[in-house]
C-alpha cells in the first residue's frame, strides 16, 4: 500500500485554536468497472465532447459552464468568475458549534473522511479535540470549501482518529410527504394485535449484534465469478428470481412461519436469525426505568434503551459506547458512591 496522500488541507478552528489538518478518504470503491465495445466487434466506445453544432471535439481547457435561466437562455461562467465568489473558507474549516452526535439523522450524512494533523507538532491540540468529543459525546459542526463546492460538516471522534463527515445541507433532503402509497403510521389497538405482536417478536427474534465484517458485497464476488467464468468458457450460474409480494391474507401466516424459522436458527448464514455470536438466544429488549442503576434491568434492556437512558443522565462519550460500556458506565458510578 502507498501513503495516503491528503485530498485537502487546511485548519479546523474553534475559538482562538487553530489545528492544521489533512483530509483522507477513508472508504474506497470495489465496484468492477467495464469499457463500453461495439456488441459483436473489439472495438471500444469512447465519450467525447462534442460542438452540437459543428460536430467537431472540443478541448477540455475550451470548455466552459453554463446556468440554464429558461426559455433556452444560458448564462456563461469563467472558472475564475466561480473562483471569485467561493467563499474564503477553502483553506480553513471553522467550527460554528458543537452538537449531540446522536440528534444528527442519519439521513444527512454523506461521506466519511479521516482527519489527521499535517505535522507532528500539532499533534497535541488535535489529540485533546478528539478526547474532549468524545468524553462528551459531541461533534463539531462547521463549513468547508473543497474542490470547488462548500460543504457542511460534522467533526467526530473514532478511536484514536478525528473523522469528518459530510452532511447534506437542509435544503437538499427531500420530504418523505411526496412518496405515493405510504401508510399511515399505525396506532396500537386496546385489544392485541396479532400482525404487529408478531412483526415486533420477528424482529427480537433476528436481533444480532452490528459487526460489519459479517457483511460482504457478494454482487461484485458474483460479477468477478462471470467474468472469471466466461473467460474459461464455463457455463454461467444464474441467481434465481426474487420471491413474490407477501399478499395481505398470507401476512399473519408469513410472519409467524418466519419467526419460528428465526428461533430455530434455520436461516443458517442469511445471517437474520443467528443471535449472538456463542449462539446465545437473542437479547429481548426490556423497558428500562429513567435513572435506573439496577445492574439486571440494565442487562435486559435494548441499546436503543440504554442510549436514551445515557442521553437523558447526559453521561459523556455515550455515543462511541457498545452495549456492555453502556451498561457499566450507568451501572458502575452509582454503584461505587452507594
Amino acid at each position: 500500500m502507498g501513503v495516503a496522500r491528503a485530498i485537502w488541507t487546511g485548519s479546523i478552528t474553534f475559538g482562538l485554536v487553530s489545528i492544521p489538518v489533512g483530509v483522507y478518504t477513508a472508504t474506497e470503491d470495489h465496484t468492477v468497472h467495464f469499457h463500453q465495445f461495439e456488441r459483436g466487434t473489439s472495438d471500444r466506445v469512447r465519450n467525447q465532447r462534442v460542438n452540437e453544432r459543428t460536430g467537431k471535439e472540443v478541448d477540455y481547457a475550451d470548455i466552459v459552464k453554463g446556468a440554464d435561466v429558461g426559455d433556452g437562455e444560458h448564462v456563461i461562467v469563467e472558472p475564475e468568475e466561480l473562483e471569485a465568489v467561493a467563499p474564503g473558507r477553502s483553506r480553513s474549516l471553522e467550527i460554528s458549534g458543537f452538537v449531540d452526535l446522536a440528534e444528527i439523522d442519519p439521513i444527512y450524512f454523506q461521506r466519511t473522511y479521516w482527519l489527521a494533523p499535517t505535522e507532528e507538532q500539532y499533534g497535541r491540540p488535535y489529540a485533546l479535540l478528539r478526547q474532549a468529543m468524545a468524553d462528551t459525546g459531541r461533534a463539531a459542526v462547521g463549513t468547508f470549501v473543497m474542490r470547488g463546492k462548500e460543504y457542511l460538516a460534522a467533526i467526530r471522534a473514532d478511536r484514536d482518529v478525528l473523522a469528518l463527515e459530510t452532511l447534506h445541507f437542509a435544503d437538499e433532503v427531500r420530504d418523505p410527504g411526496e412518496l405515493d402509497n405510504v401508510p399511515a403510521r399505525r396506532r396500537r389497538r386496546d385489544k392485541a394485535d396479532r400482525e404487529l405482536d408478531m412483526a415486533t417478536g420477528l424482529i427480537e427474534s433476528m436481533s444480532v449484534p452490528w459487526r460489519p465484517h459479517d457483511y460482504r458485497d457478494s454482487y461484485q464476488e458474483r460479477v468477478q465469478k462471470l467474468i472469471k467464468d466466461k473467460r474459461a468458457g464455463r457455463d454461467v450460474v444464474t441467481e434465481p428470481e426474487p420471491s413474490e409480494p407477501t399478499g395481505m391474507s398470507d401476512l399473519l401466516d408469513a410472519l409467524q412461519r418466519s419467526v419460528e424459522e428465526a428461533r430455530s436458527g434455520r436461516r443458517g448464514k442469511k445471517g437474520t436469525a443467528k443471535g449472538t455470536a456463542k449462539g446465545k438466544a437473542p437479547r429481548k429488549a426490556a423497558p428500562v426505568r429513567s435513572g435506573s442503576t439496577d445492574r439486571a434491568e440494565l442487562d435486559a434492556a435494548s441499546k436503543a434503551e440504554l442510549m436514551r437512558l445515557a442521553r437523558k443522565q447526559g453521561l459523556p462519550g455515550r455515543s462511541t459506547m457498545n452495549r456492555d460500556q453502556l451498561v457499566d458506565a450507568l451501572a458502575g458510578p452509582r454503584r461505587a458512591a452507594s
